[in-house]
């Protein structure tokens, strides 16, 4: 049992992962979660209003299923097979985190400074996090899919759209980290 407390080695995984993928590949799907966003708009009628959620969404049943199976994997892995060790960051990872107010880095999966109710109730927390769901809503609408969509099924399958896009996730994570934090969090 203790062997499921540890990370899968990525022989274990990375072929679990391909047969994933080939299956998916083979029955004409592709990964990816942000459909799944508009599926759930569609399905709650926003088709009513917006001629981008009016489209056949039984067609994209199975995509739901993914998400679920995502969501009780997810219960599944952090409540019966992690041991509840923080998370291994770089010693100059966890400065510079800490020179930008985030003193737990690594401690949890978010950092409470963004995440924590006290912190998600503040003006300042609001607005972060209104306008990074905008901008990522916008985004990967403006990118044709997710990170998850292009980085994995679109790559996989050698499309040159989704080369582009994950450059520019790289491209943009390294503008936020670099830039847009420190301006962000900065004291």
């Amino acid at each position: 049992m203790e062997y499921l407390l540890k990370p899968w080695p990525w022989y274990v995984s990375g072929p679990l992962f391909t047969l994933v993928m080939l299956l998916l590949i083979y029955f004409g799907k592709t990964f990816g979660m942000s459909t799944t966003l508009r599926t759930l708009c569609s399905i709650g009628g926003a088709g009513k209003y917006s001629d981008f959620f009016r489209f056949d969404w039984k067609a994209y049943r199975w995509n739901l299923i993914v998400v679920l199976g995502a969501i009780i994997g997810g219960y599944i892995a952090v409540t019966f097979l992690s041991d509840g060790s923080t998370i291994a960051l770089n010693a100059q990872t966890v400065s510079d985190l800490s020179e930008l107010g985030f003193y737990n880095a690594g401690e949890g999966l978010l950092p409470t400074e963004i995440y924590a109710w006290d912190n998600v109730l503040t003006l300042k927390g609001m607005a972060i996090l209104i306008i990074a769901g905008f901008l990522v809503g916008f985004g990967t609408r403006y990118a044709g899919g997710c990170t998850s969509g292009h980085a994995i099924t679109g790559l996989s399958n050698l499309q040159w759209p989704s080369l582009i896009a994950v450059i520019g996730f790289f491209i943009g994570g390294l503008i936020m980290t670099h830039f847009l934090l420190p301006l962000i969090f900065s004291p």
